[in-house]
């Protein structure tokens, strides 16, 4: 049995798939990319500013289904360009503290809505 999972406060799904969907006391969540759920604009300045909102994002949905990034247990960061790597880190660890969630970086060839970035997790209540 799964139930979806859905805040106000990050963006609405732009195809036919959930924010998030819990399975028992599992957290699953949809990547999330760098656009303001407020506005619909997609916060690109630079990959720190991008990264940011990914991040405020996923804050979002794991708040609505009533955990915080301390239950997260994966994350998976899809980059397009590998450069990037550094300044991601640097705020992505902004958001954690020690133990830290297993994790992959991959660089891919593109992304939806011609985003730099996109990050999905797993967490456990």
């Amino acid at each position: 049995m799964k139930t979806a999972v859905f805040s106000s406060n990050a963006p609405e799904p732009i195809g036919p798939f959930s924010q998030a969907v819990t399975t028992g006391n599992l957290v699953f969540v949809s990547a999330q990319f760098a656009r303001d759920p407020f506005t619909n604009a997609f916060k690109m300045e630079n990959i720190g500013t991008e990264t940011k909102q990914v991040m405020e994002n996923l804050s979002a949905i794991l708040k609505a289904a009533g955990i915080d990034f301390s239950h997260v247990v994966k994350s998976s960061i899809f980059l397009k360009d590998m450069n990037d790597y550094v300044t991601v880190n640097n705020v992505y660890s902004s958001y954690f503290i020690a133990p830290y969630p297993a994790r992959e970086t991959i660089q891919v060839g593109g992304l939806p809505m011609n985003v730099n970035i996109e990050i999905s997790m797993i967490a456990v209540k």
